[in-house]
């Protein structure tokens, strides 16, 4: 039995991809009944897209962790129970489903946000990156990948950066 079949997501989750749904997002976004529907799927998208990030170098950190859960508790005005139980369900589908959706869901994020709502992704992907200090190079250019699949130039990308500099390994000699 395949793992996406077993998680109840094969068939479905072919569905959903057709229709730009995704899975990951609508499991996120069932936690946050209270919210508006659609301001819960831009903010499970949100979530995953810092997951995403975080599991760049293949292990989320407790720092990590906790600059994810602060920045969705901050952007919707989450409980902390809330911020945890998003942050969580966003980590273990980015983990698991991976490369199956990552594009998906950041294009859909995309899709239902302004330019403003995706500068501020792009920023807090910055800030869940250098969360333990430095961003590596595999975070680095997840986040280049992600800047660019939501409209951004490398130079707008770079300027959105330019706060974190000191944290990039290449410049610390990491």
């Amino acid at each position: 039995m395949s793992l996406l079949r077993f998680l109840g997501m094969s068939e479905l989750g072919k569905q959903a991809r057709e229709r730009g749904d995704t899975a990951s997002v609508r499991r996120i976004a069932a936690q946050l009944e209270r919210l508006e529907p659609a301001t819960a799927k831009r903010l499970a998208s949100f979530a995953y897209v810092l997951a995403r990030v975080a599991n760049a170098d293949l292990t989320i950190d407790a720092a990590e962790t906790a600059e994810m859960e602060h920045s969705v508790r901050t952007l919707a005005a989450l409980t902390e129970s809330e911020a945890v139980l998003v942050v969580q369900i966003a980590k273990t589908q980015a983990h698991v489903l991976g490369d199956t959706e990552n594009y998906v869901v950041t294009r859909e994020f995309r899709g239902m946000s302004t330019r403003e709502q995706r500068a501020q992704l792009l920023q807090c992907l910055y800030a869940v990156a250098a969360a333990d200090g430095t961003i590596s190079g595999d975070e680095r250019s997840v986040i280049g990948a992600i800047a660019e699949e939501l409209g951004f130039t490398r130079a707008e990308a770079n300027a959105l950066r330019a706060e974190y500099r000191d944290k990039l390994s290449e410049l610390r000699g990491s």
